[in-house]
């Protein structure tokens, strides 16, 4: 009885907790179905799925500094370059720029090609950086 009278006298309470709470989710939720991924996801995907890195920067970026074991097709040869740089279109390919604008693009032409698992990383070397993940320079 005490439960319901509770409830009763603070449902306005319980309301904004329970928005709040989808608020934050909401994030979460929507870059699920989004296509990309976070730096964190990436590694997972890196080393449970054996997922193939790919950097659409054009190859003086590359050279700079890029995430360990990624393969250099830049975007604009993306479409011509990919079959024969990534030969198994089942694995996950996981697509990465300076800042993820060009990964979003790369996406799109590589489902194209038949790469159905294919996903940017959200915030591209920027945000993988900022994650203290390990990059190397070629």
């Amino acid at each position: 009885m005490k439960l319901i009278e509770f409830v009763t006298a603070n449902w306005m309470l319980i309301l904004i907790a329970l928005s709040s709470g989808g608020m934050l989710a909401w994030p979460l939720v929507r870059g699920a179905g989004g296509g990309t991924l976070t730096a964190q996801g990436a590694v997972h995907l890196i080393n449970r799925e054996r997922a193939v890195l790919v950097d659409v920067r054009e190859p003086e970026e590359f050279a700079t500094g890029h995430m360990i074991g990624a393969k250099n097709v830049p975007l604009n040869q993306l479409e011509e370059k990919l079959t024969g740089a990534v030969k198994n279109k089942g694995v996950p390919l996981l697509l990465v720029c300076a800042t993820g604008a060009r990964a979003q693009r790369a996406v799109a032409m590589a489902k194209k090609l038949g790469y159905e698992q294919a996903q940017a990383v959200s915030g591209g070397l920027k945000a993988w950086k900022d994650a203290n993940l390990p990059v190397e320079k070629a």
